[in-house]
């Protein structure tokens, strides 16, 4: 009877210990189900972030060819306004000596020069400063 106890507590114990080994089993499996879940959500915040940054970054980029052709439209326009005042800067200091110059005389009066496509233009033959336009 005694040796009956003695087994039947010693199933007993080692089914108690397998019973812990499920339990802790059972709950390192949820550990990592949960731990596997916040990678996921965590990769899918990840992901939406890097597509958003993505679509930014597509704008940013339109946005920029936008502004480098129209700097490329500006730079022309400005070679070409800084080209016209010289031209009336030439115009102006070559006027000052048309009086001298009989030539002259019959196409620049004090107060009229002429612009690039040869119309009358009316102003004051002072250098013009490329500065005091902007």
């Amino acid at each position: 009877m005694e040796r009956r106890r003695k087994r039947r507590k010693e199933s007993n114990r080692e089914s108690a210990r397998r019973s812990r080994l499920r339990k802790q089993q059972h709950l390192d499996d949820l550990t990592s189900q949960v731990y596997v879940k916040q990678l996921k959500d965590q990769n899918k915040q990840l992901s939406m972030a890097l597509s958003i940054t993505s679509q930014n970054l597509v704008a940013v980029q339109a946005q920029n060819s936008v502004l480098q052709t129209q700097k490329m439209e500006l730079d022309s326009r400005l070679g070409a306004l800084t080209e016209i005042l010289c031209y009336m800067n030439t115009i102006t200091s070559t006027g000052a000596s048309a009086s001298t110059n009989p030539a002259m005389v019959n196409n620049i009066t004090s107060s009229n020069s002429y612009d690039l496509l040869g119309a009358s233009c009316t102003w004051n033959q002072q250098p013009i400063d490329l500065y005091q336009c902007f």
